[in-house]
């Protein structure tokens, strides 16, 4: 049996507000010791404006920052080097599913995500997207403007590495997960682990793991690794169940399974990314799924559940399920996971305002914080 490991929840908010139009999404947050109040850390949280009339039609990447846990919040301010920008034939391109995480051997706040192109302001459904990313200046409080991670062509004709979780190295080595297609006409995604270096201002692709995939329809998508004890663990976004695997290097994984509880029944997730909570003391993961009265949601995407997970036998704990962040008609399925310290860890999400009516049932767009307050420090996190 997994060890237990104690924690309370507070929720917060940085702002709300809908103007019916537009809405902020993919809300995620970095942290950087020392930069803030007291010697504590400096939370940087990144979001992007969404067009409701659209569908995954993204604007420039704003930030706002807080030096003191979270008590103020400055403006949110826009970053036009990680705005649109225009390429041949009337194309348009953009960074979005943006998420900044500390990369301690720089010292840098490094964001990845990737680029995502229109025509006409509309998604286009073939092209070739690559995974982005761009380094914060701690004191300018600007990001660097968007560059892209160049792959081997054209087994990654399109590819991306938006919403998902990285592990570095202590060497500094990223492990950055990814998804891609190998050409226009495949419409199965396969998953898999980039081995990239970074200097603090470039990341390099150097190699990459096993390509995971599965039958079900579009593949693997969306990613999140994370490491706990000796082993790593990648969780993975399908359109009908949500999968699981485990590995011992962080690049080479066993066959994904399907995310279940503990006594066997599937645990429901679909179509959207699932984010882990790494404590060194236990593993936890955070989804959304069926079941939770939650069909007037789009694809059951609120509320947003935390539950630990028993590493040895890849499942769910079902009784340590909890709600980290409640259902008020808006989905929750894009959110970030942010150690901030060894006491706190913080689950950033933004309402997403998508199906017209959702603010029915209380939704306004509000940026959430749902702090996981721990009973022990936790010793990944120092």
């Amino acid at each position: 049996m997994a060890a237990s490991c104690a924690f309370g929840i507070q929720l917060d908010s940085i702002q709300s507000g809908f103007d019916g139009e537009t809405c902020w999404v993919h809300a995620r947050a970095g942290a950087i010791p020392g930069a803030g109040d007291s010697g504590g850390p400096a939370v940087v949280v990144t979001t992007q404006k969404l067009l409701l009339s659209g569908s995954d039609v993204f604007y420039t990447i704003h930030d706002t920052r807080s030096a003191d846990m979270g008590r103020r919040w400055s403006e949110l301010a826009p970053h036009p080097g990680l705005g649109r920008w225009s390429e041949p034939d009337g194309v348009e391109a953009a960074v979005c599913d943006f998420t900044p995480q500390w990369h301690a051997a720089t010292g840098k706040l490094l964001g990845t995500g990737h680029v995502a192109r229109y025509s006409e302001n509309a998604i286009m459904h073939v092209r070739p997207n690559q995974p982005s990313y761009s380094v914060y200046d701690a004191d300018a409080r600007t990001w660097s403007d968007a560059r892209v991670v160049e792959l081997p062509q054209p087994k990654f004709f399109t590819s991306g590495a938006g919403s998902g979780q990285r592990y570095d190295l202590d060497d500094g080595t990223v492990l950055l997960p990814c998804y891609f297609r190998p050409d226009a006409e495949e419409a199965m995604y396969q998953a898999t682990v980039l081995r990239c270096s970074f200097n603090g201002t470039e990341l390099v692709f150097e190699e990459h793991g096993t390509a995971l995939a599965c039958p079900d329809p579009r593949g693997m998508c969306e990613p999140s690794l994370t490491r706990f004890g000796e082993k790593f663990f990648l969780t993975l976004r399908n359109d009908v169940r949500g999968y699981v695997t485990r590995g011992s290097d962080g690049l080479h994984f066993d066959e994904p399974v399907p995310w279940c509880f503990d006594d066997g029944e599937e645990l429901g997730n679909y179509n959207t990314q699932q984010h882990w909570v790494t404590h060194s003391d236990a593993l936890f993961l955070t989804y959304t799924r069926r079941g939770a009265d939650n069909d007037h949601v789009f694809r059951n995407r609120a509320p947003l559940f935390i539950a630990q997970i028993d590493p040895e036998r890849l499942c769910v704990i079902r009784e340590t399920e909890q709600i980290a962040i409640p259902e008020r008609g808006a989905r929750l399925g894009n959110y970030g996971v942010c150690d901030v310290s060894p006491e706190e860890t913080w689950i950033v999400n933004a309402e997403w305002m998508q199906p017209a009516g959702c603010e029915k049932y209380g939704s306004d767009n509000t940026i959430w914080i749902s702090r996981l307050v721990w009973d022990t420090p936790n010793q990944l996190a120092l």
